[in-house]
């Protein structure tokens, strides 16, 4: 039997929830299994384990059933590394076999031309609406070693919507990434030389998300999906493909939820342009230092002009607090822009009805 390792996607993306191992005999005393390494031992971790008596990793039960040893725990991210103990031998994390919920049974993988994409269908013989999702900057993956997984697997996004909305398509596609350091990014860039990636190669350009529109288009000759309710929302770098996707396929979209958009001269300016219901994200601030202030003047623009379905929501420390977003006291500020940046998770919860507006929108015309 191989070593498994179960999980679902919640706010931080792959959450860990429970291990199986093939076990012989009674099962090993609490004190003697347990996680280490970076995904465990982290400041945020080690204050929600003083604060609150219970983090991530923490086992909370330990039974053996038919030969298994089976451990659940506290839902853990799976994106930095873990080693299992148990008993004092070490199980690492490139060991274990990971089964996530509702991601090969549910997904399609599918690719047409340079687009690799997953497709979640719903179980309808009529039209139904669609949802684009495009992933953020460093889910996607470089020429030649795309994996078509990752954007579904990092973030809470596209399964969880298939879980909330399983009478709509989920189109999930992943864009070409060139190498480089996001450490390096964002802090220190102006706002006039923040074009990068301007290769249509690479990234949501909008070569490849014209790539994807005529996948949707096709989809509407089938009569698969509903023309009038064709949706469009993504994070980061996925939040610039939104907006510039309602430049690219501005025929299609009945409405986009940019979150944490890219602002750079290009998407500010088609953002201050559009015409369609638009509801943007982000938060108070994050490591852009700038967006949030292009992000009020592009939708203040849209308003002046005539849209008043253009919206905008900017978390606050509070607001962001709600889902154990920045916390941790003290916090320098690269670490607090870093973790602020998470507004996908409040926007795509729903807790402010920004999803529920989304799927609302019809286009008319």
């Amino acid at each position: 039997m191989a070593y498994i390792a179960n999980a679902f996607l919640g706010l931080t993306g792959q959450e860990i929830s429970s291990f199986e191992l093939p076990w012989e005999g009674q099962a090993p005393a609490s004190k003697e299994v347990f996680l280490e390494g970076p995904a465990v031992d982290t400041e945020h971790i080690r204050f929600l384990k003083q604060s609150r008596g219970r983090a991530p990793g923490d086992v909370e039960a330990i039974e053996v059933m038919d030969g298994k040893l089976i451990i659940t725990v506290v839902p853990s991210t799976n994106k930095a590394a873990w080693t299992l103990v148990v008993e004092s031998k070490k199980y690492t994390q490139t060991e274990f076999t990971v089964k996530t919920r509702t991601s090969d049974d549910k997904f399609a993988r599918l690719e047409e031309g340079r687009v690799m994409y997953r497709l979640y269908s719903p179980d309808s013989s009529e039209a139904r609406p669609m949802i684009l999702f495009l992933h953020g900057g460093g889910n996607g993956g470089f020429e030649g070693e795309r994996d078509n997984e990752k954007q579904l697997m990092a973030d809470y996004g596209p399964v969880n919507f298939a879980e909330e909305y399983p009478d709509v398509y989920i189109m999930a596609p992943m864009c070409v990434e060139q190498r480089r350091d996001f450490s390096k990014m964002n802090m220190n860039t102006k706002f006039a030389d923040s074009n990068f990636p301007s290769d249509w190669r690479y990234g949501w350009s909008r070569y490849y998300l014209a790539k994807v529109c005529d996948i949707i288009r096709r989809m509407i000759g089938e009569g698969k999906v509903d023309p009038k309710r064709i949706y469009v929302t993504g994070m980061s770098m996925g939040g610039a493909g939104t907006v510039r996707a309602m430049s690219v396929g501005s025929d299609l979209f009945a409405a986009a939820v940019p979150v944490c958009p890219s602002m750079t001269p290009e998407t500010f300016n088609i953002l201050k342009s559009i015409r369609r219901p638009v509801w943007v994200t982000s938060a108070y601030i994050d490591h852009s230092l700038y967006r949030h202030k292009y992000l009020v003047d592009a939708v203040m623009n849209m308003r002046d002009n005539g849209n008043n379905n253009a919206h905008l929501t900017l978390f606050s420390p509070e607001d962001l607090e709600k889902y154990d977003i920045s916390i941790t006291p003290n916090l320098l500020y690269p670490d607090l822009f870093h973790q602020n940046h998470w507004s996908w998770v409040p926007t795509y919860k729903d807790d402010f009805g920004i999803m529920s507006w989304l799927l609302n929108q019809t286009k008319d015309d």
